[in-house]
């Protein structure tokens, strides 16, 4: 019986890669785009990627930066399956190597109960290219969910996970029920439930009763 469920935030519960959206502002798209999926893919430390994407985007305005976060574009069934899976009296909680800015304001619309995520230091209004939070490291989701479980009281058996990414894996390790959306490879592997399509709806009929 499940008690926990845990969700990445970037490319599961919403349809795209926050980060990339801020950097398209500054022109920096691709070359932002390109450190993100060495990172998703695991070919690149996720901490180092972070530090080294958060960087370039130094000089933003705050005021893009939550503008774009309020307007991100959600993924299909997000809301609806977490209504779902609160209804039946699991608790769903946002993990993301992300932004406050996006999961933050992202809480009240797709209805999770807690996000843990890092946030974008900013001076004067602009991003100074520094970052700090919750979700910094590969080994952050699955450090968290340990924490999370002895807190609550909840097993391994009774955690559902899903994601998309290489620092994901690290919550998939501690997890009886591991899902990966949409997903590169290194996580595929690791997973019991592997949805190809964008719609999060499907992963209710993978863990009926």
């Amino acid at each position: 019986m499940l008690k926990l469920a845990v969700f990445d935030f970037d490319s599961t519960l919403m349809d795209g890669e926050t980060i990339d959206f801020f950097a398209e502002e500054l022109g920096l798209g691709k070359e932002v785009a390109y450190i993100t999926e060495e990172a998703m893919s695991g070919r690149l430390d996720f901490f180092e990627s972070l530090q080294k994407r958060v960087g370039l985007l130094k000089g933003l305005d705050y005021s893009i930066v939550e503008k774009i976060s309020q307007n991100l574009p959600y993924m299909p069934g997000a809301k609806e399956t977490i209504s779902e899976l609160k209804k039946r009296g699991i608790k769903v909680v946002c993990f993301s190597g992300g932004f406050r800015s996006a999961t933050g304001y992202a809480k009240n619309i797709l209805g999770y109960d807690a996000d843990f995520s890092n946030v974008l230091h900013q001076k004067d209004g602009k991003l100074t290219g520094l970052v700090g939070g919750d979700m910094m490291f590969n080994f952050s989701k699955g450090d968290m969910l340990t924490r999370l479980q002895n807190i609550l009281g909840i097993s391994e058996e009774e955690t559902l996970v899903c994601g998309d990414g290489a620092n994901d894996l690290s919550m998939f390790a501690h997890a009886g029920t591991r899902v990966a959306f949409c997903a590169r490879e290194i996580l595929r592997k690791e997973a019991n439930i592997v949805i190809e399509t964008k719609d999060l709806t499907q992963i209710l009929a993978k863990i009926e009763g």
